[in-house]
């Protein structure tokens, strides 16, 4: 079938998303679903995103294709909603309001295609007193909790985790999950939905475990005091004599037995339950590790249960055995670059292609498509502010 033109083998194959061009997590969110095989076609503004970024590097448009639209020209919403008409997805990542003033919002959009699910990717939500307020993912990540808790010292600032805890894994995941169980929803019953994925929900919800042990008293409010912060000695990371890290995370009591045994401090184990002694256990334990470099503690825990690695960097972690014997990471169109995850038994997601260049598709899916209205769209205009 048509859908399948540039869709792959994996589970989604067969499915087709429009993706209003955007940054962040949404272009994320997307190609996860290009990853899983659903046909992604991205919208793309005449005259780019104003960003400056180079369209052949961004990695988050793999596997897409895109078409030029100008949303702000009289027959730019109408081409959008032909494409509509014919998907099963739509993404967006406007602010509240933007899309329905371009002709392009939920109501026009299920009107044409009742059977829609129609995602949005904010990072305060649809509504609420900061719904059409500028934000960044540490703004996001700031207000529900997330940020405060991260960081090795109470009487410290908190540690900024990139974006990934705001824009993708509160963010991109919860929409895909949001929008894939709103497919289902369609296809049983008939009906589509808009789906109002916010980074602060899914950045809060992703906390859940964190506040059910607030709640027994099994954590502090406060950062680097607890089990999982970086207040246990035994789950950190620590320096090595070559100034890089270990990281270790010997909670139980089987692992952290074999831990003290290989780094040679048997005699203060006993310390583990006294929390009186911990910061001389992790003193002990800094010693130590400072005593060799990262590649010989490295090889001192290999094939131990002892549940100690090594902290790599970004270009050293596609050459790790494990990953390279799993492939965890791929080589295609001259980028190493993150495999599809996760993995399927019988509908395998691949890397079929490489970012999506702005308009380089448009024929070939207005063919696919069959909307031949995007090769009637006009020459390029100036970026939306």
């Amino acid at each position: 079938m048509a859908a399948q033109a540039n869709g792959g083998t994996g589970p989604l194959s067969g499915v087709r998303v429009v993706e209003l061009a955007g940054i962040g997590p949404g272009p994320f969110a997307a190609m996860l679903l290009a990853d899983l095989g659903a046909d992604v076609v991205r919208i793309d503004r005449p005259g780019g995103s104003g960003l400056g970024i180079d369209p052949a590097y961004d990695l988050t448009n793999r596997n897409k294709r895109s078409v030029l639209v100008d949303l702000k020209s009289d027959d730019g919403p109408a081409t959008v909603l032909d494409l509509v008409e014919r998907a099963d997805i739509l993404v967006e990542g406007y602010r509240p309001g933007v899309a329905e003033r371009l002709g392009v919002g939920p109501d026009a959009c299920l009107a044409r295609n009742p059977k829609l699910v129609y995602g949005r990717m904010t990072g305060w939500g649809q509504d609420g007193p900061l719904a059409a307020s500028a934000g960044h993912d540490i703004a996001y990540i700031a207000i529900t909790g997330t940020l405060g808790m991260i960081g090795p010292k109470p009487d410290g600032p908190p540690t900024v985790p990139a974006n990934l805890v705001g824009d993708y894994a509160g963010g991109s995941l919860y929409l895909v999950v949001g929008v894939l169980a709103a497919l289902q929803h369609a296809r049983t019953h008939g009906e589509g939905q808009v789906v109002d994925a916010a980074i602060v929900d899914g950045a809060a919800h992703l906390a859940t475990m964190i506040h059910g042990m607030l709640a027994a008293g099994g954590w502090q409010d406060r950062r680097g005091v607890n089990l999982l912060d970086g207040g246990c000695p035994f789950y950190g990371t620590y320096e090595t004599s070559d100034g890089r890290y270990m990281a270790v995370g010997a909670l139980e009591q089987q692992f952290y037995d074999e831990f003290t045994r290989l780094l040679g401090i048997e005699d203060i184990a006993p310390a583990r339950k006294d929390f009186g002694r911990w910061d001389e256990l992790r003193t002990a334990v800094a010693e130590r590790f400072r005593t060799r470099t990262r590649d010989e503690w490295t090889a001192v825990f290999d094939g131990t249960e002892a549940c100690v690695a090594p902290v790599l960097s970004l270009r050293e972690a596609p050459a790790h055995p494990h990953l390279a014997a799993r492939a965890t990471f791929v080589e295609h169109a001259g980028f190493t670059q993150p495999a599809p995850a996760p993995r399927f038994s019988a509908t395998p997601g691949t890397v079929r292609s490489g970012p999506a260049r702005p308009g380089a598709d448009t024929e070939a899916v207005a063919r696919d498509w069959a909307v031949p209205a995007l090769t009637r769209q006009e020459a390029p205009q100036e970026p939306e502010a």
